[in-house]
């Protein structure tokens, strides 16, 4: 893990993924993160192994373990005035108070700004919420499928026209993923206001923000247009035949995005191996290229149809303009320029059980940023409360009033 928030305790009352991402990257920034879980039950996000919902036959629960990484866990019953005692005790040692829980909780365990600061006033309150902590919606919850995807414009403008459904998220988290690294960045930015002035802050990110975030540029360019932004319905861009994505013989894609077309035209074509089209008069200057960008497209589609996604990523590797292949999720995975970046990594379970995550995307120094597996529910609770103080015949008591786990 990097060293660069060593040092920094965070304090986390969070479930599912969110808000636990933030806290997730965190810990990989070296940051010791105490997750406070529910006293029975733990984060809910264990139950979705248990239910079935979440394959396990490979002893690992990479969900939890994706938003859950290098932390410390203690199930506390905030219920309880002994609970809540612990969590204050914690805080008191904290820099950062991290939750995702609804306004109505909050207010109703007494964790709400001023009552943890007035046993820390030093520490930084962090508030992960689904629509903002304002208007008419503020005490509502929701996921990244309604809050992110949906309501801030993606799910909508990921569907082409005349699609008899909408897309939904192209993965499990992404939204909350997305959400959590901005949490982290904020909690980055108030912890060296701190350092600065000595003023901490209160930190709001929603998904709405974070999804609105997301299409910020297409929304801008709804408002001067007055028109809802939509996937374009060609194969290429418009005057533009090397921007689109074109299907290659094994129903796979290419995607070209050479926005100075006609710079990249020559290579190209020898690329696809038809370099009598570098001097055809359709396409020899660059206006001709964009005025006869409809017939370019059309050639490019045949050719490219002509040979697999393996084929073109081969041909393309040494192609000067912009592109990509279409890969599926274990692709990715083994792509190797996400190997050679350590954009994966590797650790174990607390039985041995060796997987992979995605490494958080930040690093320092060049290094791979590395992980640690989450933690077991309550692994940590009594090395937590021998930190605080409690001594052996305190901390029976505290779970003989079933105030922790």
């Amino acid at each position: 893990m990097s060293d660069v928030m060593q040092g920094v305790r965070v304090l986390e009352f969070a479930e599912h993924t969110f808000v636990p991402a933030a806290s997730a990257v965190l810990a990989d920034w070296g940051a010791d993160v105490i997750k406070v879980e529910h006293a029975e039950r733990g984060d809910a996000m264990r139950g979705l192994g248990r239910t079935g919902v979440v394959d396990l036959s490979k002893g690992v629960h990479v969900l939890n373990e994706h938003s859950n990484r290098g932390k410390r866990s203690i199930g506390i019953d905030l219920a309880r005035p002994e609970g809540l005692e612990v969590l204050f005790k914690i805080a008191a040692t904290s820099d950062v108070f991290l939750t995702n829980k609804l306004p109505s909780s909050l207010r109703r365990l007494k964790l709400e700004v001023a009552d943890l600061r007035a046993h820390n006033p030093k520490i930084i309150y962090v508030r992960g919420t689904a629509f903002g902590p304002k208007g008419p919606d503020k005490d509502r919850g929701g996921y990244d499928m309604t809050s992110f995807w949906c309501r801030a414009g993606s799910a909508q403008s990921a569907t082409p026209p005349g699609l008899p459904f909408v897309v939904p998220q192209p993965g499990p988290g992404y939204g909350d993923s997305m959400g959590g690294m901005t949490i982290a960045g904020g909690i980055a930015g108030a912890l060296f206001k701190r350092e600065r002035t000595g003023e901490p802050s209160v930190i709001d990110v929603s998904l709405l923000a974070a999804g609105s975030w997301a299409m910020a540029a297409a929304i801008a360019l709804s408002l001067q247009t007055g028109e809802p932004w939509s996937l374009p319905t060609s194969a290429g861009g418009p005057g533009n035949p090397l921007t689109g994505l074109y299907k290659t013989s094994d129903a796979r894609f290419v995607s070209v995005v050479m926005l100075q077309g006609f710079k990249y035209w020559p290579d190209f074509c020898e690329h696809i191996e038809r370099p009598e089209l570098i001097r055809d008069p359709r396409f020899d200057s660059a206006e001709n290229l964009s005025k006869n960008a409809g017939e370019a497209k059309e050639i490019i589609a045949e050719v490219l149809g002509g040979a697999t996604l393996a084929e073109w990523t081969e041909r393309f590797s040494t192609l000067a303009g912009q592109w990509a292949p279409v890969q599926n999720t274990l692709e990715v995975a083994a792509d190797p320029q996400v190997r050679a970046n350590g954009y994966m990594v590797q650790t174990a379970t607390r039985e041995g059980v060796e997987f992979e995550l995605v490494a958080s995307p930040v690093q320092f120094d060049e290094e791979t940023t590395e992980t640690a597996r989450a933690p077991e529910f309550n692994e940590h609770g009594d090395e937590i409360l021998a930190e605080l103080g409690y001594d052996t015949e305190s901390i029976i008591g505290l779970k003989a009033a079933g105030a922790v786990t």
